[in-house]
């Protein structure tokens, strides 16, 4: 059974961590060099892979006793926190424009892109330590991927617009404080429990 609760701070958590990220602008990017759902249908292929096998690293996590993984999540989420808190603006990447504007030629190209630029990022590592969290692999993964697509969708067809009226500074500071008191908290109960 899904629970809602969990789906929807996972979503929460994950897209504001996403906002800043350099995947966002990548999207920004491709979409306004090709067809948005072509992009889409790459973008969205490859977060489902990343969630499915940060989800499957944090489930994993919870075969151990209750208290080191309050403590070893809190850590992480300190850890994205301070990561969010210290990073400078993120420079665009050059993005190779595939020779022709074919469904599997876009796609390809947007899936081959973020499942590289994706692969051990801070949202990645943050649903592995929500899945270990919360023990709930269906919301933990459902809220992630959703948060993951509902951020590439606005990166390739609003980003721009976005960006230009809700400072990116901002929306990083709300991630970082979010990340800071999930830190907290599973600290808290690592020592409390």
């Amino acid at each position: 059974m899904i629970s809602f609760t969990v789906t929807a701070l996972v979503f929460g958590v994950v897209f504001l961590a996403e906002l800043p990220d350099k995947t966002a602008l990548a999207g920004l990017v491709l979409g306004t060099r090709y067809r948005a759902s072509y992009v889409f249908a790459g973008v969205a292929a490859a977060f489902a892979l990343h969630v499915a096998l940060a989800v499957a690293a944090g489930s994993v996590l919870t075969l151990l006793p209750l208290q080191i993984v309050h403590a070893l999540t809190g850590v992480l989420f300190l850890g994205g926190a301070a990561v969010l808190l210290m990073r400078k603006g993120e420079d665009e990447e050059e993005i190779r424009k595939p020779g022709n504007q074919s469904f599997w030629k876009v796609a390809g190209a947007g899936f081959m892109l973020i499942l590289v630029a994706e692969f051990g990022d801070l949202t990645q590592i943050m649903t592995a330590n929500l899945a270990a969290r919360y023990d709930d692999p269906l919301s933990v993964g459902l809220g992630a991927v959703l948060a993951l697509w509902a951020v590439a969708g606005l990166g390739i067809v609003g980003g721009k617009a976005l960006m230009k009226r809700v400072p990116l500074v901002l929306i990083t500071k709300i991630a970082a404080l979010l990340m800071l008191a999930l830190g907290v908290w599973s600290l808290w109960e690592a020592v409390a429990g």
